[in-house]
């Protein structure tokens, strides 16, 4: 199994359970930028507790390891939990928006896009993977999400609504580093 086939995987289950997501991280920046290497996926999804059993039951044991319990606590404290195919080493991460304002609205500017050929899926959109990279940023330091958002604006850049992420990073108080990959971008 492909990273690209468990994205796939987890979004028809997501749409035929009528449940809202959209596809955020690495796989959302590879949309908008340069492909990379990474074995996982995240998903933001607007999964209510009555539902869990449901969405899990897709994912048996014998496969699959996904936890009940760390699916319950990711909807109360609005955080994450992972769905794992031990035999790929594949990884998807099923976030719960945020209940911030930025989190509570990213699902509403979600894009249908190819996945791979003739596969469509949702995607976040080109400036909520940006915001949400520059959070994971602030969370933890790592460059990989510059390098990303670089690769995202170099490819994609023309598409991306500059000025929608200025007004979420001043909002977030996130302004930095965003400036200055704004600012060299706008130079090339």
């Amino acid at each position: 199994m492909e990273p690209s086939d468990f994205m796939i995987k987890v979004a028809r289950i997501l749409e035929a359970m009528g449940l809202r997501y959209a596809v955020g991280g690495s796989m959302a920046s590879m949309r908008y930028g340069e492909p990379r290497f990474t074995n996982d996926v995240d998903i933001v999804v607007e999964l209510p507790a009555d539902r869990v059993v449901e969405f899990l039951s897709h994912f048996p044991a014998d496969e699959y390891y996904a936890s009940e319990v760390a699916a319950r606590q990711a909807i109360q404290y609005r955080s994450q939990f992972n769905i794992i195919h031990p035999s790929s080493g594949l990884k998807v991460d099923v976030i719960l928006p945020p209940a911030d304002e930025h989190g509570q609205t990213q699902l509403d500017r979600a894009v249908d896009a190819d996945a791979v050929v003739g596969e469509r899926v949702r995607y976040a959109s080109p400036e909520d993977v940006i915001i949400r990279k520059l959070l994971y940023y602030e969370e933890g330091g790592s460059d990989k999400h510059l390098r990303d958002i670089a690769s995202m604006l170099r490819i994609s850049g023309p598409a991306i609504d500059l000025t929608e992420i200025d007004r979420w990073t001043e909002k977030l108080q996130i302004p930095e580093p965003w400036k200055r990959l704004r600012d060299e971008y706008q130079r090339r």
